[in-house]
């Protein structure tokens, strides 16, 4: 009995993992390198692999979701979890992103180009905070996404608060729009308003 078989699991083949060549890893290459694990991001040509989501991360993407698909225009859509190719080497995936309707290229489309995309959200995760302060908005910004908004827990409260961001385009970087705790409501990039205390509330209840 192989050492597999006694600690219960299937005899299978060791997972290898996918070697960079010498540049480093493209957007394209995301589709072609086999067994990734899902929500695998592209940075600076590096493969970045994501831990499981908490609670808080999942239901904050599902509030945001629900909250921004109720309320965004009808030449604008709602994506969650999907892929925008910023250039060759960075094609990262935005928990929930905004684009417009007119560039959904149907059921087999896998990114974005970030000029079709409006607002880019990141829920903050233990694993990703200089990411998702740093590192990520200053290339959504690059890359002339118009708004950013990076969603972390408030300590005392465990509510989500949201800090909303604008790009200026003669900088090509964002600027702060506002902090939001427990109401979100702004006019841009159209008008919404979430109430960020119900987290925990199922869609379509009251």
């Amino acid at each position: 009995m192989s050492a597999g078989s006694e600690d219960g699991l299937d005899d299978e083949p060791a997972y290898h993992w996918p070697i960079p060549p010498a540049e480093g890893w493209t957007a394209d290459d995301l589709e072609r390198i086999p067994g990734l694990p899902p929500h695998t991001e592209l940075i600076d040509g590096s493969l970045v692999f994501t831990r499981p989501r908490t609670r808080f991360h999942m239901r904050c993407m599902r509030l945001l979701e629900h909250s921004l698909l109720e309320q965004v225009p009808g030449d604008l859509d709602v994506d969650r979890e999907f892929t925008v190719k910023l250039d060759r080497r960075n094609r990262p995936e935005p928990d929930i992103l905004v684009f417009r309707a007119e560039v959904d290229l149907g059921p087999d489309q896998t990114w974005h180009k970030p000029e079709d995309v409006l607002l880019a959200v990141e829920v903050v995760s233990a694993d990703s905070v200089e990411r998702d302060r740093e590192t990520k908005p200053r290339k959504y910004a690059a890359a002339g996404v118009r708004h950013y908004w990076r969603v972390e827990q408030d300590e005392d409260k465990g509510l989500p608060v949201v800090y909303a961001y604008e790009l200026d385009p003669a900088t090509k970087s964002y600027a702060l729009a506002g902090i939001f705790h427990d109401r979100l409501k702004l006019s841009v990039p159209f008008d919404i308003e979430i109430d960020l205390t119900a987290i925990d509330r199922r869609p379509g209840s009251r």
